[in-house]
């Protein structure tokens, strides 16, 4: 349930209501708005005197939560949320569309640097690169590790980009966080409840990608797992579903965004890489997915894409990214927004 206050209620009668709700057992969540304050409530409700919270000072109503993701919903938050992201501290989720890209996997320090140039220069705000890579294959190309982790740090340091890395495993979310600005959890993981929660114990932003057969509900509920462990910065990711088709590596359901956007406050941006698996279709993709209200985009590009060691038949150059960010930045334009 959501307790509204009234636009006037003070610190102290926020307090007091949320003393009330911890007597009852419940874990609160409060949110302070732009016209007033409002507490999420969460927990077994069955034992909870409504009445009596409802009559506490300052209290202007209490609403039930539909949504069976409650922190995540738009019923508990009107307002869109804006994720600070690197040194830069650009706001994800407004007006302005943020494109992050790099290189699926960080091979060597010549290519990462190379290429987070090459991305900065080409507008982006984030560089993307796999230090651990879950592969599905044990014999593929697994990641640097610790030394990728470095070389990504030295890239953030070179360049000012936010840098972002997946992390595998609940035992890598400290070491990651030590050197990546946003956590990055992947399809394979988006129900992998232990790293939910332990990337909901950190203050780094998360990127999570939606699984492969995820309904968007299961989206949702995977990034309650985060908000109810404590860190409301979370990115909400589509990288395209598995169905019959052959022609794509996935399918990128691009109606989505919206649908995300009528039941959620979280950004939402693209990964049109994953979602169609081949680079020829990544551009228009990405076109596609701006014109739908994504928030931003996630790009694998990489200087050599013929000998990547990994996703090299959709990453794209980073002749052919500058190229797209132009044409990004029209589309962009078209619907009121900048990049």
């Amino acid at each position: 349930m959501i307790i509204v206050m009234k636009p006037n209620a003070g610190k102290d009668h926020v307090q007091h209501v949320v003393d009330l709700v911890r007597e009852y057992g419940l874990k609160e969540h409060v949110i302070y708005g732009t016209d007033r304050t409002v507490i999420a409530c969460l927990g077994d409700k069955r034992m909870v005197d409504k009445g009596a919270i409802e009559n506490a000072p300052m209290v202007e109503k209490i609403v039930p939560i539909l949504a069976p993701y409650k922190m995540a919903s738009l019923e508990v938050k009107k307002d869109k949320s804006l994720i600070a992201l690197g040194p830069s501290g650009f706001a994800l989720g407004g007006k302005k569309i943020g494109v992050i890209a790099g290189p699926c996997s960080v091979e060597n320090r010549k290519q990462l640097i190379e290429t987070a140039k090459a991305v900065r220069d080409a507008g982006c705000i984030g560089l993307r690169g796999g230090a651990f890579k879950p592969r599905s294959s044990p014999y593929s190309f697994q990641g640097l590790g610790k030394e990728g982790l470095d070389i990504l740090a030295e890239a953030r340091d070179i360049t000012g980009l936010a840098v972002v890395t997946e992390v595998v495993g609940v035992e890598q979310v400290s070491l990651v966080a030590q050197s990546a600005d946003i956590l990055q959890i992947g399809a394979r993981n988006m129900q992998h409840f232990p790293l939910l929660e332990a990337v909901g114990k950190t203050s780094k932003p998360v990127l999570l990608k939606r699984g492969m057969s995820a309904t968007l509900e299961e989206l949702l509920l995977a990034a309650e797992y985060i908000i109810n462990a404590g860190n409301k910065n979370i990115i909400l990711c589509e990288r395209g579903i598995r169905t019959f088709e052959d022609y794509v590596r996935n399918t990128l359901p691009l109606a989505a965004v919206p649908e995300l956007h009528e039941n959620t406050h979280l950004p939402v941006i693209v990964d049109p890489s994953h979602g169609t698996g081949h680079a020829h279709l990544v551009p228009p993709m990405c076109l596609a997915a701006v014109a739908a209200g994504a928030d931003g985009l996630i790009i694998e590009s990489h200087p050599d894409p013929e000998h990547a060691a990994s996703d090299g038949a959709q990453s794209i150059t980073p002749a052919a990214l500058k190229d797209l960010m132009k044409r990004i930045r029209r589309v962009a334009e078209a619907i009121d927004k900048t990049v």
